[in-house]
């Protein structure tokens, strides 16, 4: 091998370095600066939700347990009941009570399915009732929840807001 072959064949492995190299530090930090997700947290999160439904079966308030007292709850949707609610005591007095207030029996939830992703909860389930008039209530909800410490800091609720409003504007709320 003569010495200006040695010297082209080093020089083309150094050349197939750097651009290793390069490519190396690229990846690595698009990989730094993505989001990471926390296993921990995630399942954290998602135990956490899983029992708050599961004592609200047992007859629990779901919301009492999981809402952080400053909630942003924002219902999707056009009527009367879609907007954002700001603050625990703003969202159930506005959005929850007219609603629980005319059912005879309490909203039993059926859970379909809880994801956690990062710092989000969705859960998909159908939840059904007795109206005050004895029809009944039945809808499908998707709630996305943004989670901090354990509580629900932010909401997003999909239901069928026809079918709520139909029990306010069918049903005399119970007496107290």
């Amino acid at each position: 091998m003569t010495p200006a072959t040695l010297i082209d064949r080093v020089l083309g492995h150094a050349r197939a370095l750097v651009i290793l190299m390069t490519v190396a530090a690229t990846t690595g930090a698009a990989q730094a600066t993505s989001p990471t997700r926390d296993a921990t947290t995630e399942v954290h999160n998602e135990t956490v939700v899983a029992k708050a439904f599961a004592d609200w079966i047992a007859g629990g308030n779901v919301f009492a347990r999981l809402l952080a007292s400053d909630v942003a709850w924002t219902i999707h949707g056009s009527g009367p009941v879609a907007g954002t609610y700001r603050g625990l005591k703003n969202f159930v007095d506005r959005a929850a009570l007219p609603l629980v207030s005319r059912l005879a029996t309490p909203l039993t939830p059926r859970v379909h399915h809880i994801w956690a992703i990062g710092d989000r909860v969705i859960i998909r389930f159908e939840a059904s009732a007795t109206t005050t008039s004895g029809t009944p209530y039945n809808n499908q909800f998707v709630w996305i929840f943004r989670m901090k410490n354990g509580s629900v800091v932010e909401a997003e609720a999909f239901l069928d807001l026809v079918a709520y409003q139909q029990v306010i504007d069918n049903n005399e709320p119970r007496r107290r």
